[in-house]
């Protein structure tokens, strides 16, 4: 077991720092040369429950975008509200919808501070009940300022999962599958915005109706609580505290195996001892027992790291998904579709769509690999763009165009940046600078996600509909650019390989 986090960490025995040096680098030689990864051997079984207690944060994540279109809708009704305060102004309810994405970007803030001393466990823990407190919160609050403050805890619920789930999910998952679980996660964020439309719905028509569709998610996060502590802690966070002086080593190094052991199914044998020795000499060799400071984030691989990891959260929202999805319903209504005149129902046809396009994401990505995803769907996405763009000024008279447009776009969007951000925001970060880095993610991520939201409406009523969309295409094609040059293929390579040959 991890011995007193107080023990001071026993000095490496060496004649000089040259054989040292020497040593580390014999030690590290298979991360680098290795031409072919050598596959873990783990049980199906034992793989899926350490990616699905953390991948609950990204349904509830999801969950609380699809809920709260049909939530807003029974609050400010004067007959269903079942309050005295229903006549909200605008900016109230934009408190309600938006409320959530402001504590997340709290909560990626506070990620970025406590993330490496609480672990991806404990902060999937501490994600789980303020996602219970908020939830509750929400749905019993007697006046609008408690509601208020329920969604801001929830927020904080959502920076946090976005911040742990990924990095628990990479750190545990095998190498061969990573690719897959990483990526149903966005499957999972999908899965639940299409449940929250649809408890939306189902609620909508009862009076108090919004408190029963916030409510509904508390048991979700009660599983999500129990199960992450059920989990084991990750065996590459254990190692990285070790070797910074938070423990003993050699009973760090026992425990890491015995953790790795459970969460592939099988009993201890040479290769887990030999994967979690190439572990540590990849933390020695890149001298990971320094701590690290906030400029050292800024230089060599790690500012390469942050390059592509933020590069790919920041074109992900600014390619102009919550604009193109806005014109979804007069879109759909315009080709004559009658269910798109239901908001709720284009809601629940969308996002079957998406999670059809994300399942067929999520079962390529580790054989295709990130980059022809990325490079393929990023090419659909600028394609889509120019074509709405089109039909605004051309083409207006064949919305069957903009019908084309908007499912290739969301189709597109799913088979790359949806997934795919996520996934290599997870694999790209050192792990030294893992938890660091990917809170800077996140909180870029959910930064730019409110950037657009709040500038469309302006820019639309500055330049047009037409020029937007145009303007978006643009930025896709710079986002192109983007991967092909600064992102490199991490399909089948191990974390630590990531770090050693790509960074």
């Amino acid at each position: 077991m991890a011995s007193d986090p107080e023990q001071p960490l026993p000095k490496p025995i060496s004649f000089s720092d040259e054989v040292r040096e020497a040593e580390l680098d014999i030690a590290r030689e298979p991360l680098i040369n290795r031409v072919a990864h050598v596959e873990e051997r783990f049980s199906v079984c034992a793989a899926i429950l350490p990616f699905l207690f953390p991948a609950l944060g990204g349904l509830l994540y999801g969950y609380d975008i699809g809920a709260t279109s049909g939530a807003t809708i029974s609050l400010e009704s004067p007959s269903l509200s079942g309050t005295s305060w229903y006549d909200l102004s605008s900016l109230q309810v934009g408190l309600v919808v938006s409320g959530s994405l402001y504590g997340a970007l709290i909560g990626s803030v506070m990620a970025f501070t406590v993330a490496d001393y609480l672990g991806r466990r404990r902060e999937l823990i501490l994600s789980s009940l303020l996602y219970l407190i908020g939830a509750l919160l929400t749905a019993s609050a007697p006046y609008f300022a408690v509601l208020v403050v329920g969604r801001f805890i929830y927020g904080f619920g959502i920076g946090l999962a976005m911040h742990a789930a990924p990095m628990y999910i990479a750190e545990t998952a095998p190498s061969q599958i990573r690719g897959t679980l990483i990526s149903l996660k966005e499957f999972f964020i999908v899965m639940g915005m299409l449940l929250g439309y649809i408890f939306g719905s189902l609620f909508v028509d009862l009076v108090s109706g919004w408190r029963y569709v916030y409510a509904a998610s508390a048991p979700i996060c009660v599983i999500m609580a129990i199960g992450m502590w059920w989990l084991p802690p990750s065996p590459r966070w254990l190692l990285l505290c070790s070797v910074q002086g938070k423990g003993s080593i050699p009973e760090t190094k026992e425990f890491a195996v015995s953790c790795l052991c459970r969460l592939r199914g099988k009993p201890v044998d040479t290769s887990t001892v030999n994967q979690v020795d190439l572990i540590l000499a990849d933390l020695a060799y890149a001298d990971e027992e320094k701590n690290i400071s906030f400029t050292e984030i800024f230089q060599g691989k790690c500012l390469k790291a942050m390059t592509i990891g933020c590069g790919l959260v920041i074109f992900q929202q600014v390619t102009g998904q919550p604009s193109v999805l806005y014109y979804a319903a007069t879109i759909l209504q315009s080709a004559g579709f009658s269910a798109a005149s239901d908001a709720t129902r284009v809601s629940v046809l969308l996002g079957l769509f998406k999670l059809i396009m994300t399942g067929i994401a999520v079962l390529v990505v580790d054989k295709l690999g990130r980059r022809p995803l990325l490079l393929g769907g990023v090419t659909g996405i600028a394609i889509s763009l120019f074509l709405l763009s089109s039909y605004y000024t051309l083409l207006k008279a064949i919305p069957a165009v903009a019908v084309v447009a908007l499912l290739l776009y969301v189709g597109c969007y799913q088979l790359s940046f949806g997934p795919i951000g996520w996934l290599m925001i997870s694999e790209i970060f050192p792990l030294r600078l893992r938890g660091r880095g990917l809170s800077i993610a996140v909180l870029v991520n959910f930064g730019s996600n409110a950037l657009v939201t709040f500038a469309f409406s302006p820019l639309e009523a500055w330049v047009g509909t037409a020029i937007l969309f145009a303007g978006f295409g643009v930025i896709a094609i710079a986002s192109l650019l983007f991967i092909f040059f600064k992102v490199p293929e991490t399909k089948g390579l191990s974390l630590e390989e990531i770090e050693a040959k790509l960074l």
